[in-house]
Parts: structure tokens; sequence; C-alpha cells
């Protein structure tokens, strides 16, 4: 997987105002990737965050320090905020002059600010050790077991016995990932218009898993058994709102089965989201307990007939990933991976066997969500006209769920 240059483009100056007997005092502006003030501000790894602190005093005050500040943290249910991005510029103090310290303001000022946000921050993981993680994105989804929140805050500190002033707002934070080049036979594709090529004869474009066995029962009549093999576009890394390739082969010696099986809407192959929290949220390989790890669809494959022999049925899809879709991240505490899941067929007819769970996966392939496509290459669809993506997730029930009455406390979250 590769990343993209955080080349940073002003393209909208934000302003949040904070009010006092009727009147704007102090007001945040801050300068973003965002189109438009309906969205927040947005960042990238590398971003400078850059702007201004403007104050107007109808009186003169007595004023200790103004700061501004950008923090990242994060948040578990029943958790305290776990604080892993806390820089703080002082953007006015007092002047001494001949030996007097001057702490009052009056009148209007301009403060201006500026911040570079890291690639990377160190995070300890326990036990004397530490390891460094590029920062993740926000997340932020109702009832989920943890969220993620960057913050603007300015802060005026006032003389002693009056209570300190505060403005903050929220920002977006967007790790910039792309995948590495596909096969140079599939970039042509992609340029030129034409059919990708399968794994028959692109062998550098595909990773094929399984084979896979299936056993039941078609049409209450006699026993049956099918093999399978999905194949998914390399590399298993793939950006948001871009299809994701893939080639679907059946084998059998019982034609009926095969025709029954190979109707693409008895397939289900489905892009599953883990989220996990906790403190092992990090390690790949610690096992995960229920309260810890939560499935849920983000999407369902499409299919559509490409070849067939006497003993096998070979079917092109699409997965889409959808512009909603969180990218991959892994992070202490929190982390969010993907994999494309093969389910056990639903066809009329064909009744799978009593021993077998219908919600297991056949096959199972861990991908990456990227969040921007590689340059130079758009990839593109193949669907053919009458086939539509499923709404939603699709019908995937695998998931665990989040929590089912959620938290009041963690509401605010919901955006």
């Amino acid at each position: 997987m590769g990343t993209i240059p955080a080349s940073f483009v002003e393209s909208f100056e934000h302003c949040f105002p904070l009010e006092r007997n009727g009147r704007v005092w102090l007001s945040l502006h801050v300068r973003s990737r965002a189109k438009s003030a309906a969205s927040p501000p947005i960042y990238a790894d590398g971003d400078t965050v850059s702007g201004r602190v403007e104050l107007n005093f109808d009186r003169p005050e007595k004023i200790k320090s103004i700061t501004v500040t950008v923090q990242g943290g994060t948040t578990a249910v029943g958790q305290e905020e776990i604080v892993f991005l806390d820089t703080t510029e002082v953007i006015w103090s007092p002047d001494r002059k001949q030996g007097k310290s001057v702490e009052k303001l009056h009148g209007k000022h301009t403060l201006p600010f500026k911040f570079v946000l890291p690639k990377e921050i160190t995070m300890s993981l326990g036990r004397n050790k530490k390891a460094a993680f590029k920062l993740p994105p926000n997340f932020s989804e109702r009832a989920s077991p943890s969220y993620i929140d960057y913050k603007l805050i300015v802060t005026v500190r006032r003389g002693m016995f009056q209570a300190n002033m505060t403005l903050s707002h929220y920002f977006a934070f967007v790790p910039l990932t792309a995948p590495s080049p596909p096969s140079q036979l599939r970039q042509m594709a992609y340029r030129s218009g034409t059919g990708i090529i399968g794994p028959d004869r692109d062998r550098d474009g595909w990773k094929t898993i399984g084979p896979a066995k299936l056993a039941g029962t078609l049409f209450n009549v006699r026993r049956t058994k099918v093999e399978c093999e999905l194949a998914i576009a390399t590399p298993l890394a793939f950006p948001l709102r871009s299809p994701i390739p893939l080639f679907l082969t059946i084998r059998s010696d019982d034609q009926q089965a095969l025709d029954v099986l190979s109707n693409p809407s008895a397939v289900r192959v489905f892009l599953v989201r883990a989220l996990a929290n906790g403190s092992d949220a990090a390690d790949e390989g610690a096992s995960r307990r229920s309260n810890t790890l939560f499935f849920e669809s983000a999407g369902q494959a499409v299919f559509w007939p490409a070849s067939r022999d006497e003993n096998s049925r070979t079917l092109q899809g699409e997965l889409e990933v959808k512009h909603g879709v969180k990218p991959s991240f892994v992070f202490p505490r929190f982390s969010i991976r993907y994999s494309v899941d093969l389910l056990p067929f639903m066809a009329p007819g064909f009744q799978l066997d009593a021993n077998a769970d219908e919600e297991t996966a056949l096959l199972s392939e861990k991908v990456t969500i990227c969040t921007t496509h590689t340059p130079g290459i758009v990839p593109r669809s193949y669907m053919p006209p009458g086939y539509e993506q499923p709404e939603g997730g699709g019908d995937y029930t695998r998931s665990m769920g989040y929590l089912e009455n959620g938290n009041q406390r963690f509401y605010h979250h919901y955006r």
C-alpha cells in the first residue's frame, strides 16, 4: 500500500464565533481542504493547520495568556478519553516592560497561529513497549463502542477569580493512503476501456483463495457436492468509491447443482468490517472476545456469468467500496480491518447440510480500504447494464452488532 504526499491546497476559510453579551468578541478562523461551510475543517497527515484568532474587547481586560491547541483523542464506552495528540501554541502572553507585566487587552486584536500535523506519533503499548502509528481518521457512529475525535481549542486565561474562556470546534482528519499499482494488464484495461483479464491469463493480477467445499441436498431428492474458488484483484487494497474486481469459479460433477448455484442471485460475497477495541486492538494476531470485536457488512458483491464448461461455471463480479466506508487503520485501543468473505450459496431448491452454518464464511481474505486512488490510475466498473449494487450492506447477518442501547454519554459523538 502506498502513501500519497499531503500537498495541502487551501480551499475554504471557516469561521467559528464566540459571543458574549450578545456580541462576538472572539472568533476562530482556519483554512482547510474543505469546500464549504457545511463541512467541518478537513486535514490530512502532514498538513499545516493555519489560521488566526480575532478578539474585540469593548473594555480593558486582564488576560494571562491566549493559546490554541490541536488535540486528538479516542474514547471507549465506560472509559476516560485517551489523548494521543496534544499540541499547544501560545499566541499571546503579557509583555514585560521596565519590569512590569502588561496584562490588559483592549480593542481589536488578530493573532495568527500555525501547526503541522505529524505523519506518525509514538504510542505506548504497555510493558515498556512503544511503537509508531499513523494518525487514525476521526470516527463517530451511533452506539459504537469507540470514538475518535479531533479538536481545535482556543483558551483565554483570565485573571484571578475569573473563569477562563474556551472556544472548541471539531475537525475531520483523513489519512492519505493509496494502493500500490495493479498488474500491467489491468492498468492497460483501465486506460483503454477494454475488459479486465481474469486470473487464468493475468496471474500477477489476482489472488485466488480456496477451493472450499460445500455439500447439501438438491430439491429434497439427492445430495450434491461443489467446490469453489474466489479470485480477488491484487494488490489487496482498494480506494473508496471504487469496485473490488472478483471472479468466482464453481466446480461439480452435478450439472444441475452447477446451474442452480451459479445463478448470480445465489452468490453471497461481502465486504466485512471488523472493529476491534481494547488493549489488544492493534495486535493482529490477538484472540478476540465478543465484547471487543464487532463485525458488520460494508457491502455486497454483484456477479454475472463469465464462462462455462461441462464441470464448472465462472462468474465475474464487483464489490463496490462505497463513499461512506471508513478506511482501514490500526491504532492502540481502536482498529478497523476488512475482509472479503464468501458465504454458503442460497438458492431455491438447495438445502445446506444441517451441520453447516450458513453465516460462516467458506472463504475469507483480508483487504485494506484506502482513501484515494493510485496516482494516474482510475479503476472502472465492468458491471453490465441491468445489474445493480445492493443497497446498504446486503443481507449478511454475521454481524455481532454494536451496543444495543448505546450510551447517552456518547451520543454527542454522532454527527
